[in-house]
């Protein structure tokens, strides 16, 4: 059994004996998400750390992390194949470098692919 312990992120914090008061986290704001004409993505393949496996690398979002995960989400579905979203850049597993251009541009994104 898991237990999510949020007290273990909390280093140097000083307690306060106020009932009312509630622990904020200090993360990185999000940023507003670009519209898809303002994104330069990047598309590559990329066999790194990966067990000799190929996946599709799609960087350069700017945006919120949800944004990020529905435009993954949407790729993977469109190629019928896993993948993942996070930290600025999506995977999508196999080579899909072609068909994921044709999808972004036709979502109105700027596409640049890089031949690898």
């Amino acid at each position: 059994m898991s237990k999510k312990n949020k007290w273990k992120n909390r280093d140097g914090v000083v307690y306060s004996t106020n009932d009312d008061f509630e622990y904020s986290y200090q993360g990185e704001e999000e940023a507003d998400t670009l519209s898809p004409d303002e994104q330069n993505l990047r598309v590559e393949l990329d066999k790194k750390a990966r067990g000799g496996k190929q996946v599709t690398l799609i960087s350069g979002f700017i945006g919120s992390q949800d944004d990020l995960k529905d435009l993954g989400k949407m790729l993977k579905s469109k190629c019928g194949v896993g993948g993942s979203a996070k930290d600025g850049e999506i995977l999508i597993q196999g080579d899909f470098r072609a068909k994921v251009a044709d999808i972004l541009r036709s979502e109105g994104y700027r596409v640049k692919q890089i031949r690898g």
